[in-house]
């Protein structure tokens, strides 16, 4: 099985700097998530727009990883070019709820469409 998450929603604005110049922008976004981990999540971006560049973000997943339930969030560092999105994630210490308590971990985000690939390596 491929793991896969989905952009549902993506509302972005600027908050400083030109809309056709390096500026910075804050991104609220919603995701479905498939594989390894099931579930929705939502998530914020602070993203800085250099022409490419880096975004980091907040994410809180409510789902579950492995058939245990219960929700986590991750901190993203995503960069973001003409060939699509690359980035990785971390687990954020103590975030677990449900049977994912005590979870921690990081992976991996790649695609360039609506629908991309992660990776998670994991501890319980």
């Amino acid at each position: 099985m491929t793991d896969t998450f989905t952009m549902k929603s993506w509302d972005e604005a600027v908050v400083d700097g030109p809309e056709d110049g390096p500026r910075f922008a804050h991104a609220h976004c919603t995701f479905s998530y498939r594989g390894r981990i099931e579930g929705t999540s939502v998530c914020d971006y602070l993203l800085y727009y250099p022409g490419e560049g880096p975004g980091l973000g907040f994410e809180r997943i409510t789902g579950s990883v492995d058939g245990r339930k219960g929700s986590f969030v991750v901190r993203h560092e995503v960069g973001y070019g003409a060939d699509g999105v690359r980035g990785t994630f971390t687990v954020v210490p103590g975030s677990g709820t449900g049977e994912l308590a005590g979870l921690s971990g990081s992976g991996t985000i790649e695609g360039a469409s609506e629908t991309m690939s992660y990776t998670l390596d994991y501890r319980l």
